[in-house]
């Protein structure tokens, strides 16, 4: 049985992504270091090890730091 879609965005760009993976699996999957960003779902901050589930708007927010 095939895995359905959920959704990450950063900034303007959305990508689809398989459900059932993990949000770093799929990070790293689309070239985005986990470090560089805060991910959020349902407005709820989650981890690199949390499951994406099928239809998911998991949103990526740059952290930005400086001195």
């Amino acid at each position: 049985m095939r895995k359905q879609a959920a959704t990450i965005r950063k900034r303007d760009i959305e990508y689809e992504v398989r459900s059932g993976m993990t949000l770093g699996s799929a990070m790293k999957k689309l070239g985005i270091l986990p470090e560089t960003v805060l991910a959020t779902r349902k407005g709820e901050m989650i981890i690199e090890d949390e499951i994406i589930q099928e239809g998911d708007l998991i949103i990526l927010i740059d952290v930005i730091s400086g001195g």
